[in-house]
């Protein structure tokens, strides 16, 4: 606990980026997945995520592999209810696969990535 008696951790990731070549249709994704958009510009997006972190979406001319991992996954509490939203969208999520930690489904995402979405994997204290 920190000497002002919030028990949260001190630190928190403040900005993480990530370039794709689909730009637009990322963000737009990004958005109805939940994230607030900050600002958008032609070729840069801020979306804020819980805690206030910021993905920062810029375009960018990248060689993706097909189905290859995006850099990023993305938290939720419900994992259940996240896959029932991405399926009645029409995202078509993977099946949720449940791991020693957490439970996680991916979905297609920009330039050929999946992007998994995972459950809430927490401490049980305050974040």
């Amino acid at each position: 606990m920190s000497k002002s008696g919030d028990p949260r951790p001190p630190v928190a990731v403040g900005h993480v980026r990530m370039d794709v070549n689909d730009f637009h249709p990322a963000c737009d994704l990004l958005e109805k997945l939940g994230l607030r958009p900050v600002t958008r510009q032609d070729s840069f997006a801020v979306l804020e995520l819980r805690g206030g972190t910021h993905l920062i979406v810029r375009a960018g001319d990248r060689n993706t592999e097909l189905g290859r991992m995006a850099p990023i996954d993305l938290m939720v509490d419900d994992v259940t209810e996240m896959h029932a939203r991405c399926r009645d969208m029409g995202l078509g999520p993977s099946e949720i696969a449940s791991g020693s930690i957490h439970s996680s489904f991916t979905i297609p995402f920009a330039d050929g990535y999946r992007l998994k979405i995972t459950s809430s994997h927490t401490s049980g204290r305050p974040v």
